[in-house]
């Protein structure tokens, strides 16, 4: 491919292969001595809602399927931090973003925290990053890295690399894969483990699927969510106020690809990013773009005059989710060759493959796209594992589980011993099967990023299997309560609900002791806020 005319140094996605030199037309030898690989695979906003092995309503993932279907599904897999760089920050020092200091998007983050490839490098790991990291441009603990600029673009992406950056004519997702196999054929050292971090830019926002996948995606139509004109008539100030609802907030333009010229025709005022989105797309990929989403500008404009807020909200709805998926499509397809590349090469053996989000996403669930909140679409994000002779295949763990967990995980997995300071606690016990060594039941989460885009206030809270409880600061002193078993789409605030005073009242007891538990205070709310206003 024409990329490798540029290709310095492999970078960037979040992966994980082989230690051992294999004949491939031997048969698969005994590694149960022989530290395992890791690979990584993390997708950025990629809701478990738009994985089959979750649900079968919106998608089909065969590929992905194949790491639950091998291993292990999470069904309780949470995030510390629901937005994109801060997530990546947990999962990287085994911390909450208090104590790691990356507590938002806007916050540099601070290279003094040693993260786990550093220690897994330092123990003899041959480690490689490939794809969006979206934050810093000299990842440590990397042997080699290619790397995303920021958000990164989905044509003809620009790639920053130990050498330099390097622009490489594709679709991202394709090339994100053609480094990450590039490296495991060419230059990972058969002599010793290593680490991979194979991480993909989709679906994030704009949501620019393949072509193969626009003109297929954009001919579907997908099944309304029964939430999808919630009122939040129990819930507080912030899910009423906050700007993430597909009427009012979903961009004609950058999001659902209508041009420019279109919008000014039907008299709409907006501004768009969208100029930005497809301005990397040379010459071909843009008349192949333009003869799909053409007609789609045509067909609204005939639509549009009849339309009222609920069927602009449907349409919207269709357009969203007609990318959003067509992006996924593509993470499934590569996911899918890197599980092959381990099979054909006789790696799988001995090879830990973890795909997951750096948080999940709303896919029209309370009327919403993007996450940020601690509500259920946005606080659970997909889990899978497959660990072969450790996982037994096909099983589902219901326990809490966070990213918070990855770093110690994968030092237990190497035969590392964790730092002190890191607040995770292993999977190993879980994915070995041995639940009576795991006793966590509730799982913390702190948002910050607040006033911000899309306007959703900081809070804090805790949730067990049964009930989630909510503390919204800032510029208001409000609480939520979910019962988590009798209102699984938590649309029922029940906080004032007598018969749940007792419940509140356990909660917030829970809650104040999992504070002190993870060093978290309002001392540091205070000093976050001062620090994000200066």
């Amino acid at each position: 491919m024409k990329y490798f005319k540029h290709l310095f140094i492999a970078i960037g996605g979040l992966l994980i292969v082989s230690c051992k030199q294999i004949n491939t037309s031997a048969k698969t030898e005994d590694t149960s001595n022989e530290k395992p690989n890791i690979i990584f695979i993390m997708s950025d906003d990629h809701a478990y809602q738009a994985i089959s092995a979750y649900d079968k309503t919106l998608i089909n993932t065969p590929n992905i399927d194949r790491i639950a279907d091998e291993g292990m599904l999470f069904t309780n897999a949470t995030v510390t931090n629901s937005i994109c760089a801060p997530s990546r920050a947990v999962i990287l020092t085994g911390k909450h973003s208090h104590i790691n200091g990356k507590i938002d998007n806007l916050s540099k983050f601070d290279t003094a925290n040693v993260t786990f490839p550093q220690i897994l490098q330092k123990a003899g790991y041959q480690t490689a990053m490939f794809g969006k990291l979206h934050f810093g441009n000299n990842p440590k603990g990397f042997d080699e890295f290619k790397i995303l600029p920021g958000q990164g673009d989905y044509y003809n992406p620009r790639f920053i690399t130990q050498k330099g950056d390097t622009i490489i004519e594709g679709y991202v997702t394709d090339i994100t894969t053609d480094l990450t196999l590039d490296w495991m054929k060419n230059r990972r050292d058969p002599n010793k483990p290593f680490m991979l971090m194979y991480l993909h830019k989709a679906p994030h926002r704009a949501w620019l699927p393949s072509e193969k996948y626009y003109k297929e995606y954009t001919q579907k139509t997908f099944p309304l969510p029964e939430t999808l004109f919630d009122d939040y008539k129990t819930r507080g100030t912030a899910a009423k106020t906050a700007e993430m609802g597909i009427l009012k907030h979903m961009s004609l333009i950058n999001d659902t690809k209508l041009t420019p010229q279109t919008v000014k025709e039907l008299g709409i005022q907006e501004w768009s990013r969208l100029g930005e989105s497809l301005g990397t797309m040379n010459e071909e990929q843009r008349a192949s773009w333009d003869a799909v989403y053409g007609p789609i500008n045509e067909d609204f404009k005939k639509r549009y005059p009849t339309m009222n807020d609920s069927t602009l909200t449907v349409w919207k709805y269709q357009r969203y989710l007609q990318d959003y998926l067509g992006t996924i499509a593509s993470v499934d397809d590569n996911v899918g060759r890197v599980l092959d590349y381990l099979d054909d090469e006789n790696l799988a053996n001995n090879t830990i493959v973890v795909y997951t989000s750096d948080q999940g996403f709303y896919l029209g669930e309370h009327g919403w796209f993007d996450k940020r909140f601690m509500y259920n679409e946005s606080f659970k994000t997909p889990l899978l594992i497959k660990w072969p002779n450790k996982i037994k295949p096909g099983i589902t763990e219901d326990e809490m589980v966070q990213n918070l967990d990855f770093a110690q995980t994968f030092l237990e997995v190497a035969g590392v011993t964790a730092p002190n300071d890191m607040q995770g606690e292993s999977l190993v016990p879980l994915l070995e099967g041995k639940k009576a060594l795991w006793d966590r039941d509730a799982v913390y989460y702190h948002y910050y990023e607040y006033p911000a885009e899309h306007a959703v206030k900081r809070h804090y809270g805790i949730a067990t299997k049964d009930y989630k409880i909510i503390h919204f600061y800032y510029d208001v002193d409000e609480w939520e309560l979910y019962d988590r078993k009798k209102d699984p789409k938590e649309v029922n605030n029940v906080i004032d609900d007598p018969e749940y005073a007792t419940v509140v009242a356990e909660m917030k007891q829970k809650l104040k002791e999992t504070r002190i538990k993870y060093k978290d205070s309002e001392a540091l709310d205070k000093k976050y806020i001062e620090s994000y206003n200066k």
